[in-house]
């Protein structure tokens, strides 16, 4: 009798075992069909996507974007606030990245490419212990990045509390929101090329956005193929690229427009601009309340990656997996079965 106890005991912590570690950990796709890239709705577009979610230990995270157009960088929470991938703790360049969760409470991630971060490309999330009752990840409340035109996600409420909590009204005389910056793609999907139709491309998508001081213009290009340089009407005109007023070389190119009136911009690779690589814009207004995380409107694309039947390294976004699958149940009701033959 007392070696069947033994031996049914035995079993029973095996089977004990077998459950506590088959739990399965869940695989987060960061920005679920979105992918990991510029967010068209701000900042506002991950804190929401992790507001949805309960980020345990054991968890990953899986940030599938365009080789050599974006990266992931593991930063502090000032880095974060400031899009400082300087000292980041570590920096992830290959598509898929897979990231994971081995320690508790909030972690924050950017893409450290110029200007991705600050127009929205940034991710905080809440790690807990398994089990237990934390809300989801909360959105830092004080970011600069946050898309002045998206209203932030509100605070979850405490888990244990019988109380409604009383509504704050909202004074009939608050001012509008003040006019920010908006960030426009040049060319929209196509991007800074060679355009298949010539200049007539940059000409058409410039005539369809109204350009203000504060707005800023990004350039999307492959790398050594392009370069962007900002030139005087006469330049731009013959096509010159010679003494420039300046040069970029490395994508994407962020361009904050800090004056009124005509802004020339030509590509100075050889036979670039004679083909249409030229644009030619005009600037009105004032300088506004620049924010570099401003939504674009519907006519202009912010998202630095193409779409994915031209993005090469992007690899398709895998599906979230949950908690282990029930078939596994079958194993444990045969081991209980065999526990409870030999204490019988």
């Amino acid at each position: 009798m007392t070696r069947n106890m033994n031996t049914f005991v035995i079993v029973l912590l095996t089977i004990a075992t077998l459950l506590h570690g088959s739990v399965a950990q869940t695989r987060h796709v960061v920005g679920d069909s979105t992918g990991w890239t510029i967010p068209s709705g701000g900042a506002a577009t991950y804190t929401t996507w992790a507001a949805n979610k309960t980020f345990t230990l054991g968890d990953t995270l899986v940030f599938n974007f365009a080789n050599g157009q974006h990266d992931v960088a593991k930063v502090t929470k000032s880095d974060f606030d400031a899009c400082n991938g300087g000292s980041a703790f570590f920096t992830l360049s290959t598509s898929p990245a897979t990231v994971t969760l081995n320690e508790t409470g909030d972690q924050y991630y950017i893409c450290a490419f110029t200007g991705h971060c600050s127009i929205g490309q940034k991710l905080a999330i809440k790690v807990t212990e398994k089990g237990s009752t934390s809300t989801h990840s909360p959105a830092p409340q004080h970011s600069d990045s946050l898309s002045p035109r998206t209203s932030p996600v509100a605070a979850p409420a405490p888990k244990i509390s019988n109380a409604i909590p009383p509504l704050t009204p909202v004074p009939e005389s608050a001012p509008a929101p003040s006019t920010r910056a908006v960030t426009y793609t040049v060319g929209d999907t196509i991007g800074w090329t060679i355009p298949n139709n010539g200049a007539s491309a940059y000409v058409t998508w410039a005539s369809r956005n109204n350009f203000k001081v504060g707005d800023v213009l990004v350039f999307n290009y492959q790398m050594n193929a392009h370069n962007v340089e900002e030139v005087t009407k006469e330049k731009y005109d013959s096509c010159s690229s010679v003494s420039p007023i300046v040069t970029y070389n490395n994508p994407p190119v962020s361009v904050t427009l800090n004056k009124s009136g005509p802004h020339y911009f030509i590509c100075g690779f050889t036979g670039h601009c004679s083909a249409g690589q030229k644009l030619a814009i005009n600037v009105s207004g004032t300088a506004t309340a620049t924010s570099p995380s401003a939504t674009p409107p519907s006519t202009s694309t912010t998202s630095s990656s193409p779409s994915p039947t031209n993005a090469g390294g992007v690899s398709p976004p895998p599906q979230n997996s949950g908690a282990a699958s029930l078939g596994s149940l079958g194993v444990y009701v045969v081991l209980l079965s065999i526990a409870t033959a030999f204490y019988y």
